[in-house]
């Protein structure tokens, strides 16, 4: 996985890997991994799928990255704590599965939690064959 700064301030991580190096051909499959793992976790809770892609290709002045196929929002929360309302700022999370011609494209904003960035890096990573 590799760590990136979005905008010079949104900490980001991202998976890249050729759809021959994925264990799943399409992002339904990969959506469905995501939220078997959000399901058997002991604090997450599965809110949702949204699909960015269909989402923003029905705005008449759309712009979209060369090549992009497809892009669905997981949405889901592992918040067991609010040791301030600040956190509801940056909750719930978010994986994004993105899908071009050749490959998929993972990413997600870190969580202000270590042991959850770990467990949402080890959910991707699961994805390669």
């Amino acid at each position: 996985m590799k760590f990136t700064q979005f905008k010079e301030k949104y900490p980001v991580w991202s998976l890249e890997l050729d759809k021959n190096e994925a264990k799943y051909a399409t992002i339904s499959e990969i959506i469905n991994h995501f939220k078997e793992r959000i399901d058997a976790h002991p604090i997450a809770v599965y809110i949702s799928v949204f699909n960015h892609y269909e989402h923003t290709k029905s705005i008449p002045e759309h712009s979209m990255v060369d090549g992009l196929t497809g892009l669905e929002n997981i949405i889901f929360c592992f918040g067991k704590e609010i040791p301030t309302t600040k956190v509801a700022a940056i909750r719930p999370r978010s994986i994004a599965v993105c899908e071009f011609g050749d490959k998929f494209v993972i990413e997600f904003m870190e969580a202000p939690n270590e042991k959850l960035n770990e467990t949402m890096q080890e959910w991707a990573k699961e994805i390669i064959k």
